[in-house]
Formats: C-alpha cells, structure tokens, sequence
C-alpha cells in the first residue's frame, strides 16, 4: 500500500488535474506498480462508503437482527466494488480500439484516487442520514450540491487526463458513469437491496 505521503501528494495531483492542471500528472505514479497500487484508493474510500452503507443498511434492515444488517453491509460492498472496477474494465476493453490507449492508464491511476476523494467528499449527507433520518430535505440538499460537484470536478479530472478534447472526454466521462449507474441498477435489485 502507498505511504500516507504518496497518497497525500497523488491526491494532490488528482486536484490540479480537476482544476485543468495537466501537471497534475507528474504527481501520480503512472508506472505499472503505480497503476496497480492505485487501487488501494479502495481502502482509502473505505470508511467514507461505509458509513453510507451503515445508513442504507439501517433503512432496508428496520428492526431485523444484526446479523442481517452485516448481510446487507457485504453486498452493499460487493455492488460498490464491482461499480467502481467494472468501467475500468470496459475502459480497457475499448481503449485500444477508440485511439485511447495512451490515455489508459493515466485515466485509471487519476480516476482512482479522485474516487477516493469523492467518497470523503459524499460522507456529510451520508453522517446526517444516519444520525439525523428525520432530516431528510437537509440530507437531499446536502447531497444534490456533493454530487453536482462530483461530477463537475470528475469531468474536468476527465477532460484534463484525456487531453483529446471535450468532445472525446464527455464521450469517456458519460459512458464510465453510465456503466457504473448500470451495475448498481442491475445488482441492488438482483440482490435484493431495492427500497420499496
């Protein structure tokens, strides 16, 4: 796992890359390991998604024991897991073919460790659910401006690291978000977390 340090300074990068600071990328390690060790933004992300998993836990369990609240907890990480890998996938799988090769892995390392920051940066919305469930205009507002800024920095990290132009970043960034939103769509009622 990187040092708090690397970490410190990868996520630094992944901000001037948000603001079209192409520099931004000489702070990431781009190396092979690098790209690898980029996935232990997981774990950084970790307890930032998990109190979002404790509060959506809460909702669907009610009253029923514990134990089925950990069951819950487990799919909810699984579906967060293959949400956040499954469009690195598809991005790989189409890279070549698209002319984005070269782009790949810059791509994957910086949209890693800015998942990582947009865990922390969703976590105010998911604290007050879930230790405040009667503010729920509060919590949606909250919530709405934190994704609204997600997906602004997100495309902007996007458009900086493709560097092939709106156009072909939009193209990228709508279609990373439209597989990810697919697979929790597919996977939450499949497993039987759907809120009725």
């Amino acid at each position: 796992m990187p040092s708090a340090d690397d970490i410190q300074n990868y996520l630094g990068g992944v901000w001037k890359l948000m603001n079209g600071r192409s520099e931004g990328l000489r702070q990431l390690d781009l190396s092979i390991d690098g790209f690898w060790n980029s996935f232990f933004a997981i774990f950084v992300a970790l307890p930032a998604l998990g109190v979002g998993w404790v509060s959506f836990a809460n909702e669907l369990a009610g009253g029923d024991p514990f134990a089925y609240r950990l069951w819950i907890l487990a799919k909810l990480a699984v579906i967060d897991l293959i949400s956040w890998v499954g469009p690195i996938i598809l991005f790989a799988a189409v890279a070549k073919p698209v002319g984005l090769i070269d782009r790949f892995v810059p791509y994957v390392v910086a949209s890693n460790w800015a998942s990582a920051a947009f865990a922390w940066l969703l976590l105010p919305p998911a604290l007050i659910d879930l230790f405040w469930p009667e503010s729920v205009e509060l919590t949606d507002l909250i919530s709405l401006v934190a994704v609204i800024l997600t997906l602004v920095l997100a495309w902007r990290l996007t458009n900086t690291v493709i560097a092939r132009g709106a156009a072909v970043a939009t193209a990228v960034f709508f279609a990373m978000i439209a597989v990810s939103v697919t697979i929790l769509l597919v996977l939450q009622p499949l497993l039987g977390l759907a809120i009725a």
